[in-house]
């Protein structure tokens, strides 16, 4: 069975999309299919036709108006059904990109560490709203990020939360865990402290206080409620700040380095490649046009 990584280059790096309409007027697929799996969830809607989606434990038949989610590094691979036309969208995104401060509690329940979002995919099958608006969604989402009409950034952030706000409000039978939920506003304070002192280096133990619990207790429930460590929050949060830096601002790196409470440079190096796959000086190549005139001023 060949098993391959599909790459998916965004159509904008900052919005960690990409969506297009695939056409296949032909004959059934080939025999042979190959597996495939990326990081991004996968979400496919069908127009017309009929798609099989095939994961290693269960076949998805989407008809016209049917759609269907697939998880991160979830193997996977489509098959058309007869000969008819077949016309569907399919969606890749980077859901992480999208858990702001305001919507952090949230963190846990879209990236799989209880339950693989494939699990979500009943809402589809037994919800004919739900269905509907998925649809219409993700076909709203294809058109903007097509026609790139001035805003479509702000169109497109917001169709990607309402269709997180979609399957959560429809999930019936409660597959994302809500559990800790009584402990969102000790959570909102803890977040609200990290992001008001982004630019200092921030003590666990300072935060500990803040929660009222021990420094080995307060580690294993942040990474319970937020699904990574409370060190590696703090380090995205930092890198996303440096980011808004490089495309707002006429600074150094060194300077943003400082201003996100980051001492030494080649840890700042080394973590801005992390989380986000290239180096300051690449990353501000690929998103400014030119590298010394700010695109917009920069909001804290």
């Amino acid at each position: 069975m060949q098993i391959f990584q599909e790459p998916i280059e965004y159509q904008d790096p900052l919005l960690c999309v990409k969506i297009w309409k695939l056409v296949n007027e032909g004959l059934e697929y080939p025999i042979e299919w190959i597996w495939h799996y990326h990081k991004e969830v996968e979400f496919l809607t069908v127009e017309q036709g009929i798609l099989d989606v095939h994961t290693p434990g269960k076949v998805y038949r989407l008809k016209a108006g049917d759609s269907c989610v697939i998880g991160s590094s979830q193997l996977h691979f489509g098959r058309k059904i007869g000969t008819e036309r077949l016309v569907y969208m399919v969606l890749h995104i980077d859901l992480h990109a999208y858990f702001n401060p305001a919507i952090q509690m949230y963190y846990r329940q879209f990236t799989e560490i209880d339950q693989p979002l494939d699990r979500l995919n009943y809402i589809m099958d037994e919800n004919a709203d739900a269905k509907r608006e998925i649809a219409g969604i993700l076909g709203e989402m294809h058109d903007e990020m097509q026609d790139k009409r001035s805003g479509f950034e702000i169109a497109t952030s917001m169709l990607v939360i309402k269709l997180l706000l979609t399957l959560f409000r429809n999930d019936d039978r409660r597959t994302l865990n809500q559990e800790g939920s009584m402990d969102i506003p000790l959570l909102k304070e803890v977040i609200s402290y990290i992001n008001s002192h982004i630019g200092e280096k921030i003590e666990l133990k300072q935060v500990c206080k803040l929660a009222n619990m021990s420094y080995s207790y307060f580690s294993k429930y942040f990474k319970k409620m937020m699904g990574i460590s409370f060190t590696d929050y703090v380090n995205r949060r930092k890198i996303q700040k440096a980011e808004r830096l490089l495309l707002t601002q006429n600074m150094k790196v060194t300077e943003i380095a400082e201003a996100v409470g980051i001492e030494n440079m080649a840890h700042f190096y080394e973590l801005f490649k992390r989380y986000t796959g290239c180096k300051p000086k690449e990353y501000t190549a690929k998103l400014r046009p030119d590298p010394y005139i700010p695109l917009v001023k920069a909001q804290e």
